[in-house]
């Protein structure tokens, strides 16, 4: 009895109540949106080198450095976002290895570092072989770095909308569809009409793909779970995100689609960078929609 009073009275309530409000805001979509665009250009330096190697060579420093660029937007706001970020470094000291924070922030560390490597590699040792060996490993690792947000996701209790099997699709879409419009935009005279209208086909079912998902989680989501039906009210009828969802969907996937079947018809290359430039801009407002809607939902 003297020992269960003991270990009554000492124990430590770490949450009582739960957090309102939105906990995580547009920094976490600026956080996405710039992982998605990071991993793309590799994903997509990886498949020209393969099918057009003499233009693409062109692409290897350009591509290591916009990586490199948004790689590091992606870790800024992933440290800006945090609650306390000046203990970032206990996740390299202190590593909790089943939490998908620590493993993430491992892995995008180690893809820094290649991507460091490879911008040396192209600029200053210029040694395309190498590269190459590099490169593969990069994409690799890039596969389960832009999957680390969907991992994150899921871990989230009572969010049903945010499921992982979705998630990790739309993340890697999300990739390869950013991937392929910026570089059809970075590319300019250094690839063929041929080779961009590649990167045109990798947009158009990525993105055809992508809303297939999308229209399935928004007409058949409200039979998975009462919670995710309260959840998609928001961007039905008269909620409070319909119209950005809406705008978002056309912006990111419908009209890039049509234009890219018209560039093809007509062969213009304007018509393909149009595509490229509203798919990037409306993923960013599909994604800020899709973080935010499941997060207005009071969960008393």
């Amino acid at each position: 009895m003297t020992h269960e009073i003991l270990a009554a009275t000492n124990a430590v309530v770490t949450l009582d109540v739960a957090l309102p409000g939105i906990v995580w805001p547009w920094l976490v979509t600026v956080n996405m949106w710039a992982k998605s665009i990071g991993t793309g250009v590799i994903f997509m330096l990886f498949i020209l080198l393969r099918m057009y190697p003499e233009q693409a060579n062109k692409l290897r420093f350009p591509t290591a450095l916009v990586s490199i660029v948004f790689i590091s937007i992606f870790l800024l706001f992933t440290l800006a976002d945090l609650h306390q970020p000046f203990r970032m470094w206990h996740i390299f000291f202190y590593p909790h290895v089943t939490s998908a924070i620590t493993v993430g922030a491992w892995m995008a560390s180690i893809f820094m570092g290649l991507l460091t490597l490879l911008a040396y590699q192209s600029y200053i040792k210029k040694d395309n072989a190498a590269y190459d060996k590099t490169l593969l490993w990069t994409a690799i690792l890039a596969i389960p770095v832009t999957l680390y947000t969907a991992g994150l996701m899921a871990q989230c209790t009572a969010r049903e909308l945010w499921q992982m099997p979705t998630e990790s699709a739309q993340m890697i879409l999300a990739a390869l569809l950013s991937g392929s419009a910026f570089m059809i935009l970075m590319s300019g005279r250094k690839l063929s009409y041929e080779a961009k209208n590649t990167l045109g086909m990798i947009l158009g079912l990525s993105a055809l793909m992508s809303f297939i998902i999308y229209m399935s989680e928004y007409i058949f989501g409200p039979m998975k779970a009462e919670e995710v039906a309260a959840v998609l009210e928001y961007i039905k009828g008269n909620g409070q995100y319909t119209v950005a969802f809406w705008v978002g969907q056309w912006m990111t996937y419908l009209l890039p689609m049509l234009l890219i079947v018209l560039s093809r018809t007509s062969r213009s290359e304007g018509i393909l960078k149009l595509a490229a430039i509203l798919s990037l801009f409306g993923l960013a407002i599909v994604k800020h929609v899709w973080l935010i809607i499941p997060q207005l939902l009071p969960m008393s």
